[in-house]
């Protein structure tokens, strides 16, 4: 097979493909002119010159890497600048900028001046601070980042130890790091690139202490870029992956600021030191789902760069003979193989949907708390949080599984599995981790089901347990049918975990210790409700994407999503014999009925990730590229290892040779 040749069991692949890849691109991409813009986004990217590294950074010192990536980002941002002027775009999920982000195989040490501190500039400045902060924030004359977690706490925000306490006196803001752990910790690009950054800190005013506000704060010299006095300021070290977010540390000693450095849309400190109390609180708590909201649709890209990367590898590999007289088969034929990976696929599908959803939702949501209205609040809150604990959860778990379908190839960092996987399944931990996250669904969960006892009116995501312990519902095995058993079994977990948390109670415990005795059926019921949740939302979209689809392609997306509702149906088998009427006859049919699907999907396989429409130059794949020159490919990366640009390494003469001849 010559240079741009494609490998002949791709081009048959693509043969075989039964609907229109383009058409399915524009539904993923959110519409043609969407999948345009993107287009010109990578066109930019990929045609600066100083983006072409001669040596991979794989084979660079962790500085290297840091500098390296800076590089790249300061190109890339200077190249795109104008198209994001010219092209401004509401905010939400969007694959517009993709390429941006994979300028850098890992993260970009700006990733957190775009994501956080311009978003939080945006949601928490006053409108005379965002005008003094935010043109520069976006002409990048000043880089951000957001400096909540600390050395000592992360999700649990009121325990955060750094001060920020006022001098009415000078009209400015002290703020101190009293103990090790009150150090800033993991805000990337805080080490070394940023001279700005958003720090949460406890609020002290006229001896009072009024809880956790945003204050931005400037750290470095905008000049020389040394630490400004009174600021200390580094890197956290190595880590599983984020090699280049450039993650650091910050401390305070007696650093300050003035009284405008604290964000007022909403909580204010007059002068004199009064601090004025937000009407809308809770708006603040509401632009701080955002980002939990933005994690879900991250989740489904990640999974289609998994899936694009496994399927075609998959597609190109050929391996044993079942049949000794028959040529060894492409290992996607293989019924495990597909079990291993087109869950992946229908998972990126199922967290897109959902993530749309979850946007739309926030956005009903911050306008009624832009009004005054909290109601709805709560509920974003729970289904936010548990979707993107599971999400995360889930991704992780299934780029990971790409990697080992991939057998050793997959474990070759040039497959960029091994990245994906570590920016991945760092998503379990920032911005909430998982469990804590799951246990705060279930605190809605908890008081939703009380309502559902008393017959209230129940909000749409929890609409399912009034009446749910009544009697078990016919069991049907349709895609409807299922999506009824997830919230039959969401139901029955949130009521054991409501009994194991009264029982407790009952015997004496406090409610503190009888909810951390209950906690594991807790974090049960949040998973369940949350399947419940993905299950409703991917199929009742699926049915409207479908039917506004050509019949071919609508056909294949009910596929995916059937595949999704009953692959998690048998997963959860027992909690549906359990919590359901579901026989040990309707199981059977659930098995037959997947193996069914996977043999439906196997033909549209490499088409499904095709339509993903993920350039060679973002999916940094040997295993993965459009052509499947899979074994050009690692070869000609293996050579670019610095240890081959000689035959003999200076290590045999300095040590091998003399240890081999008892000379060491």
């Amino acid at each position: 097979m010559g240079p741009g040749k494609v490998n002949e069991d791709l081009v048959a692949e693509r043969r075989k493909c039964t609907f229109d890849t383009q058409e399915l691109t524009y539904i993923i991409d959110g519409g043609k002119e969407e999948t345009q813009k993107r287009h010109e986004v990578e066109n930019i990217v990929t045609s600066i010159p100083e983006l072409q590294d001669p040596i991979p950074e794989e084979y660079m010192s962790h500085k290297e890497k840091y500098e390296n990536a800076v590089r790249r980002a300061c190109y890339v941002t200077k190249a795109l600048k104008n198209f994001v002027i010219e092209n401004a775009t509401k905010p939400g999920p969007s694959n517009r900028y993709r390429s941006a982000e994979a300028a850098t195989k890992d993260v970009t040490p700006m990733a957190l001046h775009f994501s956080m501190f311009l978003p939080t500039l945006l949601g928490q400045a006053s409108p005379e601070q965002q005008e003094k902060w935010v043109p520069r924030a976006v002409n990048m004359e000043i880089i951000g980042t957001y400096a909540q977690t600390e050395l000592g706490h992360g999700t649990f925000l009121r325990g955060l130890e750094t001060t920020a306490t006022y001098d009415p006196t000078t009209e400015e803001f002290v703020l101190n790091s009293p103990t090790l752990t009150a150090y800033k910790w993991w805000p990337g690009g805080l080490a070394h690139t940023a001279n700005h950054c958003v720090v949460v800190a406890q609020l002290h005013s006229k001896g009072v202490n009024h809880g956790v506000h945003p204050f931005i704060v400037q750290i470095r010299d905008e000049d020389t870029h040394m630490p400004l006095p009174g600021v200390k300021v580094g890197e956290i070290g190595p880590k599983l992956s984020f090699s280049t977010a450039n993650n650091g540390f910050l401390g305070f000693d007696n650093f300050r600021v003035p009284r405008d450095a604290m964000l007022m849309k909403n909580a204010q400190v007059l002068k004199d030191g009064t601090y004025v109390k937000s009407r809308l609180s809770k708006l603040t708590y509401g632009t701080m789902v955002f980002i939990r909201v933005m994690i879900v649709t991250d989740m489904a890209y990640y999974l289609s760069v998994g899936a694009t990367i496994a399927i075609r590898y998959s597609a190109v590999r050929h391996q044993s003979k079942p049949k000794e007289n028959e040529p060894e088969p492409q290992i996607l034929d293989y019924v495990t193989q597909q079990h291993k990976l087109f869950i992946a696929l229908a998972s990126s599908h199922a967290f897109r949907v959902t993530g749309q959803w979850l946007w739309t939702t926030f956005v009903k949501v911050n306008k009624a708390l832009t009004s005054g209205n909290a109601d709805t609040l709560p509920e974003l809150h729970a289904v936010a949080c548990c979707l993107k604990a599971v999400t995360t959860r889930d991704a992780a778990s299934m780029v990971e599984a790409c990697r080992m379908s991939c057998g050793g190839h997959g474990y070759m960092t040039s497959s960029y599995l091994p990245i994906l996987y570590g920016i991945t399944t760092a998503a379990c931990t920032y911005e909430g981790e998982n469990t804590v996250l799951l246990l705060q669904t279930a605190r809605f969960l908890v008081k939703a089901w009380e309502q559902a006892v008393d017959r209230k009116a129940m909000t749409p995501t929890v609409a399912y347990l009034v009446g749910a312990g009544d009697q078990r519902g016919a069991w049907s095995s349709q895609p409807s049918g299922i999506t009824r058993g997830m919230q039959q079994v969401a139901a029955g977990r949130v009521r054991s975990a409501v009994e194991a948390l009264q029982k407790h109670v009952k015997s004496g415990m406090a409610y503190e210790d009888a909810w951390n005795a209950a906690s594991v059926q807790l974090v049960a019921a949040s998973e369940a409700h949350c399947r419940a949740v993905l299950c409703e939302v991917y199929w009742t979209e699926t049915e409207r994407l479908a039917a506004a689809s050509s019949r071919e392609l609508g056909a294949v997306l009910k596929q995916l999503a059937e595949l999704y509702l009953v692959y998690w149906a048998l997963e959860k088998g027992g909690d549906l014999l359990l919590y359901s009427n579901i026989s040990k006859t309707d199981i059977a049919y659930l098995r037959d009925r997947y193996e069914e699907l996977l043999s439906l999907i196997r033909p549209n396989a490499v088409g499904l990730v095709d339509a993903f429409d993920i350039r060679d130059e973002i999916l940094h794949s040997t295993l993965g590229a459009y052509d499947g020159r899979v074994y050009e490919r690692l070869m000609e990366e293996a050579l670019k290892s610095p240890l081959n640009a000689e035959p003999v390494n200076q290590s045999f003469h300095k040590y091998l040779k003399p240890f081999m001849q008892g000379k060491l």
